[in-house]
């Protein structure tokens, strides 16, 4: 039972720490706010994670590995793959609040300077990549989608998509129906499909 005991706590102070990096930021959460927000000692927090930055790498890859059993499920309910690519663009973009994608570019500029961050966001995005691959490989066979190399297709897409996400929640640049109706545009070319099969 102690055993247990250990693990639940150490999902409650990962589930506490995701939540308060996305509330404010990885540069102002302090191992005290999220020790203080469990009722806890911050040596406890220390114990189970050794410093603060491991502790924000691992919070990081606990919120997001939520949003990877939503991509699962998300390619498994597709009718087929250019449905498929329609729901991982959909899912992939910023929402109003987008809390999720606010800790995203928060860990891009962290990922610089902390290696534990940069090794857990590199198995993320290649995970996201892949699944993306895969369906497009998946629909070229299939004879859906007219694209000489899936993977490099997912890249580009994947690149886009991101860097859109910057110029919508940084600069401010576009609006939401912007961001979905050029990274669909970008998608349906790399596709080689109509834009509306994927809209």
């Amino acid at each position: 039972m102690a055993r247990r005991r250990v693990e639940v706590r150490r999902e409650e102070i990962l589930d506490a720490a995701a939540a308060e990096v996305v509330r404010r930021g990885f540069a102002q959460t302090r191992v005290a706010d999220i020790a203080a927000e469990l009722g806890i000692s911050p040596g406890l927090v220390f114990y189970h994670f050794g410093n603060k930055e491991q502790l924000f790498a691992e919070a990081f890859k606990h919120a997001l590995e939520r949003d990877a059993e939503l991509l699962d499920k998300t390619v498994a309910a597709a009718s087929d793959p250019a449905d498929a690519i329609s729901r991982i663009l959909s899912i992939s973009s910023p929402r109003a609040s987008a809390p999720t994608w606010t800790a995203w570019v928060d860990a891009w500029a962290e990922s610089l300077r902390e290696p534990a961050m940069r090794n857990i966001m590199a198995k993320l995005d290649s995970r996201w990549k892949k699944v993306l691959a895969d369906q497009i490989e998946l629909g070229t066979t299939q004879g859906i989608f007219s694209c000489a190399d899936p993977r490099r297709s997912a890249v580009r897409i994947a690149g886009f998509l991101d860097g859109m996400a910057v110029q919508l929640m940084v600069h401010r640049s576009l609006t939401h129906s912007e961001f979905r109706e050029w990274v669909i545009d970008v998608a349906a070319r790399e596709l080689g499909i109509d834009p509306a099969r994927i809209s």
